[in-house]
């Protein structure tokens, strides 16, 4: 699940980065595996993707992608 915000980023993207990014979070909700850490203060989780980071928060039955950008500018 994306916020309209995080569908908008995502988009913008360029194709390549689009799907690597749309394939890690498949593998990441199937398997658990990536490159994931928790933010500091926060209860969301961080997803590495070469240059792009995608931010989101986990439930028991979903992950809603919060935001996607690039890693220069994902934390402000």
């Amino acid at each position: 699940m994306y916020t309209s915000t995080a569908r908008r980023s995502l988009r913008k993207l360029p194709a390549k980065a689009r799907a690597q990014i749309e394939a890690k979070l498949q593998r990441y909700a199937e398997r658990g595996e990536g490159d994931v850490k928790t933010l500091a203060g926060s209860s969301h989780a961080r997803l590495r993707s070469g240059d792009y980071r995608v931010i989101f928060g986990e439930t028991d039955i979903a992950i809603e992608v919060i935001a996607v950008g690039h890693r220069r500018d994902i934390y402000r």
